[in-house]
């Protein structure tokens, strides 16, 4: 398990490495999981992967999202620290916020609705 989680956070700090580097408006963490992903894919297909290493990665990653809910007391307290700047920019921060939260959902229905029927045609 131990080696799962080194990976996760070496790829997170190649990820932030290449994001300040290059000065990328992607989240480090994101560059990383891209990354970790594209070698697991390669690695897979060479077949060069170790042994439980896959369903290590993917107990340590679940493992890891118990803790999730932490992450999120930083934004909480960001929130509070700019509440002035909320109250004056209170229409706009959500409008920003409910057309996301569309764009987002949209996306994943499409996305969704696409991989479905890529399934479905791969099974016949």
């Amino acid at each position: 398990m131990l080696n799962s989680i080194f990976a996760i956070f070496l790829f997170q700090l190649i990820g932030e490495f290449i994001q300040k580097f290059f000065e990328l408006s992607v989240p480090g963490p994101v560059i990383g999981l891209i990354l970790l992903l594209s070698v697991l894919l390669i690695l897979k297909k060479y077949n060069l992967t170790p042994k439980n290493f896959e369903n290590k990665l993917v107990n340590s990653s679940e493992n890891l999202l118990n803790y999730l809910p932490l992450f999120f007391m930083p934004v909480g307290v960001g929130v509070v620290m700019h509440i002035s700047y909320l109250e004056k920019n209170l229409y706009q921060v959500l409008g920003v916020v409910v057309i996301g939260t569309m764009l987002t959902v949209g996306i994943t229905a499409k996305l969704m609705e696409y991989l479905n029927l890529y399934l479905q045609r791969k099974k016949k």
